[in-house]
């Protein structure tokens, strides 16, 4: 057994999993860990966290783990004897955290300048370069001006802190990184981050338990993957997403927060920003003063009726999450 771990847990708005109250700052024990059955369980990978307790109805915290079973599952899922619950960690924060996850799986000390093979690294420092990996566990890294980085292997990472970057990822748990205005980080494969802090950047996933995040003014973040994430916090943003369970989340003002997907989640929390929901059982929450649009459909994802309330501190409150029912406007789990 490996002695100490840290790893990444998702429980519900309580703090609770799978019956068992939980504490921030709190240590918990238990005599026997295994992996699927008993003890205490959490994720290295931070997204795969989502697999198990999905973005729109979760939160996530970091742990540190000890007397953790040498057993793992499928994903990076892991089981230990003791658990110390750490601070929460938000959705950016999430993907933050899969960036770095991702770049430790690169052999760095083994990394050529220029390559296609396995666990291979291309850095470009100078203007307008160009760094790509075809490899598994691959990175490309450029710092230059009008750069782009791109990955097509498994465990990639694609980083460019140059303005007028792109850094592109097709393969499974890439990450693809912008810190530079107006550019743009794209994720094609599973369990991928793609993430923007700078000005006019758009982040987009189509995976499966993806995540994109901006920070920048006039961002767009776009998730069309079940189990999704799409976060803002920069004002003008747009987050979008299409998948099951997936949440979409806008700090800004001015913002839109879009789900289209099954038992999605929209938040807004800038000023004068709207947060929509139009698939089944979804909801919709956001600060005072702003719009929420709400959808209820029947079985048959034939909509019933839609309705438009605005978060009035009286009737609609702020930071409460809201769903369609039977036509009312209903507050929800």
């Amino acid at each position: 057994m490996k002695t100490k771990l840290k790893a990444y847990k998702g429980f519900d708005e309580n703090l609770c999993c799978r019956g068992f109250q939980y504490e921030e700052g709190k240590t918990f024990e238990t005599d026997k860990a295994e992996l699927c059955e008993t003890g205490f369980h959490a994720c290295e990978n931070p997204l795969d966290c989502f697999g198990y307790y999905d973005p729109a109805n979760s939160v996530f915290h970091e742990v540190e783990l000890e007397g953790v079973s040498d057993k793992r599952d499928s994903d990076s899922k892991v089981v230990a004897k003791k658990i110390t619950i750490g601070a929460k960690i938000d959705l950016f924060g999430m993907v933050q955290a899969e960036v770095e996850y991702i770049k430790s799986k690169v052999d760095w000390d083994n990394a050529k300048e220029s390559n296609t093979g396995y666990q291979s690294a291309a850095t470009n420092t100078g203007y307008s370069s160009a760094a790509t990996n075809t490899g598994y566990s691959s990175a490309a890294t450029n710092t230059g001006y009008r750069s782009a980085a791109t990955n097509t292997g498994d465990y990639s990472a694609a980083t460019n802190t140059g303005d007028y970057s792109a850094a592109t990822n097709t393969g499974d748990q890439s990450a693809a990184t912008n810190t530079g205005d107006y550019s743009a980080a794209t994720n094609t494969g599973n369990y991928s981050a793609a993430t923007n802090t700078g000005d006019q950047s758009a982040a987009t996933n189509t995976g499966y338990r993806s995540a994109a995040t901006n920070t920048g003014y006039r961002s767009a973040a776009t998730n069309t993957g079940d189990y999704s994430a799409a976060t803002n916090t920069g004002n003008y943003s747009a987050a979008t997403n299409t998948g099951y369970s997936s949440a979409a989340t806008n700090t800004g003002n001015y913002s839109a927060a879009t789900n289209t997907g099954y038992r999605s989640a929209a938040e807004v929390s800038g000023k004068d920003s709207i947060a929509i929901v139009t698939g089944k059982d979804s909801k919709a929450r956001g600060a005072l003063g702003c719009w929420l649009v709400l959808t209820e459909r029947d079985r048959n994802w034939q909509i019933k009726e839609v309705r438009a309330v605005k978060v009035d501190g009286e009737i609609i409150k702020p930071d409460t999450w809201y769903k369609l029912e039977n036509g009312d406007v209903k507050e929800a789990e």
